[in-house]
């Protein structure tokens, strides 16, 4: 019996102290985790790379919280005609505010120029020049639109040369601007001299030349399109084409593009906006694009009688398909007009404004 209780005893000892022990152990791991627990909390976490998202970029023209209207002026006939689109769609971009003011006459677009009134417009190509001078650099040249468009019409079957207008009258629209001086210089390549070989009648609008040939009352008239094309229709067919000044250009051997309109913008208005301008000109050309797409004749002559730039959609329709629409700019707008300037320049330095425009008159267009 006393056996059994100290082996109970000894047992309990055991347990005991395994138990000591256990504890003790326990507390060393507790103690050792809540070191590496710190040691974790203390140490810099690795953490997995994230990807911010790489924000697309976009072209824009202009910022959108800040939109810019754009003052436009376009003339009536063919310098405004491939605008026609544009005016009636109204700027492609929100960023820009496009208001049109449509004018009669060049000397109108000059002073809303010269006053700051307008930013753009589309004048007479001599008249960019003459400008350039007269403002010291305030217009620069943009864009091309209009090659030659000038027509010597007849009553008649007489006239199928220059040579054979001598001794004759023609009456005009232009006096002072292209018209004239192209008429000048031609006639001085067929030995023919204005005012002495050929007497010229000046009228200042083309209504009542294409009203006087249409009708009968005078033998031979200059005109552009579409004034030209208004003559042939009110004839009803007597009136005809009888020298087209493109093809006397080409034969005379003169230098440059025959081009009779353009686009200029003011220098100050560019160098505050490149951005509008470049935008403008963009849509510019796809206006130019579409109106001398013949798939589009129908709609193109619709939208310049919308636009008031041509009175009726007939005259428009007939008119279209040799109004001769461009939108040149570059190096090959540089290469046209200087030959073109040199002609004019040969045949009356004033016409240009006294010389021609140097480097600083290109814009440089950028798409």
């Amino acid at each position: 019996m006393t056996e059994g209780v100290g082996e109970s005893i000894l047992t309990e000892k055991s347990s005991y102290l395994e138990r000591m022990v256990l504890m003790k152990n326990m507390k060393r791991l507790l103690a050792l985790g809540l070191s590496l627990t710190l040691l974790a909390a203390c140490s810099p976490k690795e953490s997995k790379p994230t990807v911010e998202p790489t924000p697309t970029p976009v072209e824009t023209k202009g910022p959108a919280a800040d939109p810019v209207t754009v003052n436009v002026a376009m003339l009536k006939g063919t310098t405004g005609l491939g605008c026609a689109k544009l005016m009636v769609d109204g700027s492609p971009e929100e960023a820009y505010t496009y208001h049109f003011s449509l004018l009669g006459e060049a000397t109108e677009a000059a002073a809303a120029l010269t006053k700051g009134e307008v930013d753009i417009a589309a004048v007479p190509t001599n008249l960019a020049s003459v400008l350039y001078h007269k403002l010291d650099g305030g217009v620069q040249l943009a864009a091309l639109n209009t090659l030659g468009v000038l027509y010597i019409l007849e009553n008649g079957e007489t006239v199928n040369s220059l040579e054979d207008l001598k001794g004759k009258t023609i009456h005009a629209f232009g006096q002072g601007a292209n018209p004239e001086f192209v008429l000048n210089y031609l006639l001085e390549k067929n030995d023919l001299k204005a005012g002495e070989d050929v007497t010229v009648e000046w009228y200042s609008a083309t209504d009542e030349v294409a009203t006087r040939i249409a009708s009968g009352e005078v033998e031979l008239a200059m005109l552009p399109i579409p004034a030209a094309t208004s003559a042939q229709i009110q004839s009803q067919g007597k009136v005809r084409l009888a020298i087209d000044l493109n093809e006397a250009w080409t034969n005379a051997g003169a230098q440059g593009l025959f081009t009779m309109g353009c686009v200029v913008v003011r220098t100050e208005f560019a160098q505050a906006h490149p951005e509008a301008v470049d935008a403008f000109l963009t849509a510019y050309g796809d206006s130019i694009a579409y109106m001398s797409d013949p798939d589009n004749l129908e709609d193109a002559a619709q939208a310049a009688e919308t636009a008031s730039i041509i009175p009726k959609a007939a005259v428009a329709k007939k008119a279209l398909p040799d109004a001769n629409l461009c939108f040149i700019t570059g190096n090959d707008m540089i290469d046209g007009i200087q030959g073109y300037y040199q002609v004019l320049y040969a045949a009356d330095p004033t016409s240009i404004g006294g010389s021609i425009p140097d480097g600083a008159f290109y814009y440089s267009y950028n798409p």
